[in-house]
């Protein structure tokens, strides 16, 4: 997925300085802010990832909510061909579907219940457009960044429908990594955490996770408590590392929906700017000239009817480092 803003902001983002804490059982809450992609028509995304409070959470370093939309009113989706690089995108539907093109020749479609993932290192680009059939686009935008040993890695694309399990109260699709005994096939260049969790109404779960990571639950319809702190709609709770079992419970009189997003802390300072990841100013101006001049760098799309998407101008300076508050 993608990020369209006109003015992107340029930020440098690191993990905490970390004086921590097992066992910290703490969760904090992180509220969206409404971000507008683009012109009068386009969507407006519920961002989690990255903000002041958080940059990162393991190696997701981009969350965005979106929807439920009504295509008729908003226009739906339609991003022209566009560039990535240092970092791999994760789609993830609730509701309608989009067609995905890239330059690696992938054609595919993203619909609910299942994974598309992209791997842009040294560089790709793709397109994305809610579909004819689609009446209503609801989802969530996500981006993982990828390590210095593999942030140049090759172009690649996955798609993965991963079953849904039934625990006590909940039903889980697990699409990144493991979680209650469940296993991803798909290949991620640092350990993750990704599923998504639908709750009973009154449903009280307690789910074994990595006491390496820290994990996000972002909630997207419903209530939940995290621990002992409630959570809304659009909403993210942060559990530190350290826990050895998440427990969730439904507030709600109707089912609950969240994604669970977990990783070990990303002890990389990275660089973050329209759609690129790089660990210097200068990688992202270098990018960005390649993509502007047409390069083999990114490939191109076939199939999209319509010209690309120019990159916008660069920030006059750079912005200094962002980092995760140090844990207590």
């Amino acid at each position: 997925m993608s990020n369209v803003e006109t003015k992107p902001m340029e930020l440098r983002c690191g993990a905490a300085v970390d004086g921590a804490h097992p066992a910290d059982a703490r969760v904090e809450v992180l509220t969206a802010r409404d971000v507008p992609l683009g012109g009068p028509r386009a969507m407006t995304v519920r961002r989690t990832l990255p903000q002041r409070a958080r940059t990162l959470i393991g190696a997701w370093c981009f969350a965005d909510h979106y929807g439920p939309d009504d295509v008729a009113a908003t226009g739906g989706m339609d991003v022209a061909p566009h560039p990535h690089i240092g970092l791999q995108t994760v789609s993830w539907l609730f509701s309608g579907e989009i067609e995905h093109r890239d330059s690696l020749g992938s054609h595919a479609f993203v619909r609910p219940g299942e994974l598309n993932l992209m791997t842009g290192g040294h560089g790709i680009c793709h397109s994305e457009t809610s579909t004819p059939g689609t009446t209503v686009l609801h989802g969530v935008q996500l981006w993982v960044a990828l390590p210095e040993q593999h942030r140049d890695a090759a172009r690649d694309f996955q798609h993965h429908v991963p079953e849904p399990v039934r625990v006590d109260g909940a039903e889980l699709r697990v699409f990144l990594g493991a979680l209650a005994g469940q296993e991803s096939p798909v290949r991620t260049f640092t350990p993750l955490l990704g599923a998504e969790l639908v709750l009973d109404p009154g449903a009280t779960v307690t789910l074994a996770v990595d006491p390496a990571f820290e994990h996000g639950l972002l909630v997207d319809r419903g209530e939940v408590r995290l621990a002992d702190t409630a959570v809304r709609r659009a909403e993210m709770g942060y559990a530190h590392p350290g826990v050895a079992a998440l427990t969730l419970t439904n507030t709600s009189d109707a089912a609950a929906r969240a994604i669970l997003l977990g990783g070990p802390p990303f002890d990389e300072e990275i660089v973050m700017w329209w759609n690129f990841i790089g660990r210097s100013h200068d990688d992202i101006a270098r990018a960005r000239e390649d993509w502007e001049n047409a390069t083999d760098r990114f490939g191109a799309v076939e199939g999209y009817p319509g010209e690309r998407l120019p990159a916008p101008a660069l920030p006059n300076a750079v912005i200094m480092p962002r980092k995760n508050p140090p844990r207590a």
